[in-house]
């Protein structure tokens, strides 16, 4: 490697050194631009609650240093010479995964998440090479072509970042059970950075959007900012009973533990309902499923393809998600905020003019 080509392989970032999670300035290098890879000048990256996973150890599997973030956008600075989709000064998003096999049913469908050798996630993951992934907490990356993807140019980079994580997390389930029928009525629980995301997602489908929540306090911001149809507070046993039955279908978003049959009971018969959270265990009474004829589906991130297609959407519908721009410098801050859930609805680093 010649000496101007580590110089442009060296990497700025924030890394965390050990379970305390704690984030600090870092270096490292990122591999050089192959025939097919895309190298691109990150602007943006979102704060997910992964990044808290991994940086504090949670699933016993980090990798330190550890450079977290899996929503990021930014610009083309350089093009391997295969690739055929992207030039220079593109606005381009990378998400959760940067590889799969390539060649199983799932990443011949365009659905490269559900990869039978499995996806390799953008941070703490181990790349074909050997080498762990890092992520968007950095000033650049190199991807192959395949796991980037095209964010239309009049749609900002700051409010792309989010989407390719916590917008298609929503997005792509919601597309596969076939919620995108106006007058329908569908069901989000909790009301977060995919909860708010679905809400917005349900508007632009045409559907009657309830939002259910344990908190009154996000009643206002459901109903006057977000434009919800209707607010719930979950444990009113009696604002419950009254919707029995009612809806089509059902996104739950909620991370933390909670009861399923009251909500499953809210189904019409034959209704959908979409977890996309991680609660410890799923418990549900079997005649609610069987006797309402419900279905219960999970959902992780979505392919390549999908990704793409809620990118356009997106931006033909002008759909942004709420955020908090912040400079890296405040992510120790931002990632304490986040476990509190005291963030409306996504923080977004501004790494291009922050990370220094």
């Amino acid at each position: 490697m010649s000496s101007s080509e580590s110089g442009e392989n060296e990497c700025m970032c924030w890394a965390a050194r050990d379970p305390s999670g704690l984030l600090s300035p870092h270096t490292i290098t990122r591999r050089s631009v192959t025939n097919e890879d895309v190298s691109l000048k990150i602007t943006h990256c979102g704060v997910c609650y992964a990044d808290v996973i991994w940086t504090r150890n949670k699933h016993g599997d980090s990798k330190y240093p550890l450079v977290p973030g899996h929503e990021i956008a930014g610009i083309v600075t350089k093009v391997g010479s295969n690739v055929h989709g992207f030039k220079v000064g593109d606005h381009v998003g990378v998400g959760t995964y940067v590889n799969s096999c390539r060649e199983c049913e799932y990443c011949n469908e365009g659905q490269e998440v559900s990869c039978a050798k499995g996806q390799v996630f953008t941070f703490n993951g181990i790349d074909h090479d050997g080498s762990v992934t890092k992520g968007g907490y950095s000033s650049h990356i190199v991807v192959h072509e395949r796991y980037c993807y095209k964010i239309p140019v009049d749609y900002p980079l700051e409010s792309a970042a989010p989407l390719l994580c916590a917008g298609i997390t929503v997005y792509a389930p919601m597309m596969r059970h076939h919620m995108n029928q106006p007058g329908k009525s569908l069901g989000v629980i909790g009301l977060g950075g995919l909860g708010h995301m679905a809400v917005k997602f349900g508007k632009a489908f045409g559907l009657n959007v309830t939002v259910f929540s344990t908190s009154i306090s996000k009643k206002e911001e459901a109903l006057n900012l977000l434009g919800a149809t209707n607010f719930v507070i979950s444990s009113d046993h009696d604002q419950m009973k009254g919707l029995e039955k009612s809806l089509d279908f059902i996104v739950d978003t909620a991370s933390g533990d909670h009861a399923f049959d009251p909500y499953m009971s809210l189904l019409k018969i034959a209704g959908t309902y979409v977890l996309v959270g991680f609660p410890s265990e799923i418990k549900i009474s079997p005649a609610n499923l069987n006797l309402g004829m419900r279905m219960l589906a999970g959902s992780l991130t979505g392919g390549t393809k999908i990704t793409q297609e809620m990118l356009d959407f997106c931006a033909a519908h002008k759909i942004y998600p709420n955020i908090e721009v912040i400079p890296i410098q405040k992510i120790n801050e931002a990632l304490e905020r986040v476990v509190k859930k005291d963030v409306k609805y996504r923080f977004v680093i501004d790494i291009q003019n922050s990370l220094k």
